[in-house]
């Protein structure tokens, strides 16, 4: 039988009613690319902690923002 549910935390909610009484212990497949992308998530987490509380790069950011809102100019020129 294959059924469809939604994960609420710990939780997954089946979305038909199957009966069942509470205890019952049943299995799961979970796709592995799932499983994959959750692998994926959990190293950029571990990559972007790396950057917490390092002050300098404050420094660092707001200057690349002051330099992409300084106002350059665009010279233009006219065909006499």
């Amino acid at each position: 039988m294959k059924i469809q549910g939604i994960i609420k935390g710990n939780t997954i909610e089946l979305l038909e009613d199957l009966s069942l009484p509470n205890g019952v212990k049943i299995s799961l497949e979970i796709p592995d690319n799932l499983i994959q992308k959750k692998l994926l998530w959990e190293d950029l987490e571990t990559l972007i902690g790396v950057w917490k509380n390092q002050p300098e790069l404050d420094d660092i950011f707001s200057e690349i923002d002051q330099e992409r809102h300084a106002d350059l100019g665009v010279e233009i020129k006219f065909d006499d």
